[in-house]
């Protein structure tokens, strides 16, 4: 029986998010606009430097962040990651709990609990520090199969590409997919992830019913010059795509018909998990509405709502949203 909609798999990371000046950026030693993979000892220093600013808190990860969300808009979901055996590593499992989100995350006892420092300028761009720490020992064993079984769908984060034993519970958790007639999504999560990890992307990506990526992931995944090109070529390979084109939209293949979905306007706050909260969108769109424009409508609108704001975990009504457009668009 597929009682669970969404079934995640990904990195299991505290959001720890500070509003701060350029100025201050750059007296810290970051280069505003990068996005920068450390180490604890590098993490633990520079949360000291920024001790006594005012930051908020929430569970996240990229996969985190589309199960979150497609939860608040009223799906079944499920997530299965890696933490800490710490005072963050309990907070995070008592805010999935909170929202009605089974999780499946075995507590390490040798690394902390994994963070990502996001520095948010007045102009809204985002300067990042993730330390994965526990999170990077998710491995085959941690795939929940009887949870597979019970999706409609399987939700693979890109960043797991970085380790080899998450990039082998990437594919033992597709493999059961396959096995128990669940379909299978992925996001290409970052050009990084593109480049560095093409040929385990490629293979992932032939196994998946559906693929999430921005123009410049898909342009570098592809290999095309062009937008338009790059959209092509993963129709090609993939049944069912779409690429955002921020500020331009956002491109759908969605069983052999191309939709094309406006951006909806927004004042940039913080561009935090916008591609994660479409995804969400577009997943509760194709599983509950069972309609692909609506999906992308949703998507689009939501992620224009999560840019409006701090952090990446919309602070509207989920609810409220997702009639709004079911009423606008039908």
């Amino acid at each position: 029986m597929k009682d669970i909609d969404l079934y995640g798999l990904g990195n299991g990371l505290v959001d720890l998010q500070y509003q701060i000046s350029d100025e201050a950026i750059r007296e810290i030693g970051l280069k505003k606009g990068e996005m920068r993979l450390v180490e604890n000892i590098d993490q633990t220093a520079l949360l000291k430097a920024l001790e006594g600013k005012s930051r908020n808190t929430c569970s996240g990860g990229s996969g985190a962040n589309t199960i979150i969300g497609f939860a608040g808009f009223g799906g079944k979901a499920s997530y299965t990651t890696v933490l800490g055996n710490d005072a963050l590593g309990k907070f995070y499992k008592d805010e999935f709990k909170q929202m009605g989100i089974d999780l499946y995350a075995p507590m390490w006892e040798s690394e902390p609990t994994g963070t990502c420092c996001v520095l948010i300028s007045p102009d809204g761009e985002r300067t990042m520090n993730t330390s994965l720490a526990a999170t990077a020992h998710l491995a085959p064993e941690h795939v929940n199969e009887e949870w597979i079984k019970r999706s409609k769908w399987l939700y693979l984060e890109g960043y797991k590409f970085t380790h080899e034993l998450s990039t082998e519970a990437l594919f033992r958790a597709a493999e059961l997919a396959k096995k128990h007639d669940t379909k299978i999504a992925i996001t290409f999560s970052d050009v990084f992830i593109t480049e560095t990890f093409h040929v385990q992307l490629e293979r992932a990506v032939k196994m998946c019913d559906l693929v999430f990526c921005n123009e410049a992931e898909a342009q570098s995944f592809t290999g095309e010059k062009t937008t338009n090109a790059a959209f092509r070529r993963l129709c090609e390979m993939v049944p069912n795509v779409v690429v955002t084109l921020g500020k331009k939209g956002s491109m759908i293949m969605w069983n052999n018909e191309v939709i094309e979905i406006p951006c909806y306007p927004a004042t940039a706050v913080d561009s935090t998990g916008a591609g994660d909260m479409y995804a969400a969108g577009f997943f509760y769109g194709i599983i509950k509405l069972n309609s692909a424009k609506l999906a992308g409508h949703l998507a689009s609108y939501a992620s224009s709502r999560v840019v409006s704001q701090l952090g990446a975990r919309l602070h509207e009504n989920h609810t409220e949203i997702r009639d709004k457009i079911i009423e606008t668009i039908k």
